[in-house]
């Protein structure tokens, strides 16, 4: 939990999904305290779930007073727009309309292309095929690296001098990224050809909003297997 609030909030999710990871940094930027529910993902799905979202029944799922809200960015969005008056916090997106887009653009990008490496990577044991998902993970990354100056405005987060709404959608994976780079023995985030990134990665986990949300690589395992024999 966090912060000041005593208003009615849930988080439906699993600890080591990065779009459940999302939410929780954005409730904690906000000083939102709110209750983390566990559900079962897979089949069948914990009935808290399936009522909270029909449509997709897909975590994560956001709860205030009672009213569910859907799909991790638009979550960060309605915290941002929520929780503004007297919580002594900033603004997750960019107040200028342009910068705003720029990130939610850059926030699909991470969506289609990022995730969809870390779930191909993930079960991945043929040597040659893992290699190549690295250089496409390296390839879809330098387009964030070359990004990162003019989104942050040469400053330490996407979000300029904090932690904004780039920084949630892109640090929610860094787990996963760390964890995957372990367990295959290569380097994705590689400090000599992705450099901006790779420092604002460790700027990113030293957040005091950030720490002890995203998990440690070697949790990763553990948290999977959980999540697989709880279904």
């Amino acid at each position: 939990m966090a912060g000041t609030a005593t208003e009615d909030v849930k988080v439906l999710g699993l600890a080591l999904s990065p779009f459940v990871i999302r939410v929780r940094i954005a409730l904690r930027l906000k000083r939102v305290e709110y209750e983390f529910v566990e559900v079962r993902f897979a089949e069948p799905k914990s009935e808290i779930l399936v009522k909270s979202n029909p449509v997709y029944k897909k975590i994560p799922v956001l709860l205030h007073r009672g009213k569910p809200i859907c799909e991790s960015t638009v979550i960060v969005q309605y915290i941002d727009e929520e929780w503004t008056d007297g919580s002594g916090s900033s603004s997750i997106l960019p107040a200028d309309p342009f910068d705003r887009a720029i990130a939610r653009f850059w926030a699909v990008y991470i969506d289609d292309k990022l995730l969809a490496l870390i779930w191909a990577l993930r079960p991945e044991k043929e040597a040659a095929k893992v290699t190549e998902l690295t250089r496409q993970f390296r390839q879809v990354l330098g387009l964030l690296e070359e990004a990162f100056p003019e989104c942050g405005k040469g400053k330490g987060f996407f979000g300029g001098d904090a932690v904004g709404y780039l920084d949630i959608a892109l640090g929610s994976c860094l787990g996963w990224i760390r964890a995957l780079e372990k367990d295959k023995s290569v380097k994705i985030l590689d400090a000599e050809e992705l450099p901006r990134l790779a420092e604002w990665a460790e700027r990113f986990m030293a957040e005091e909003s950030v720490k002890g949300l995203v998990p440690e690589a070697d949790e990763y395992p553990k948290l999977y297997a959980a999540a697989v024999a709880s279904q």
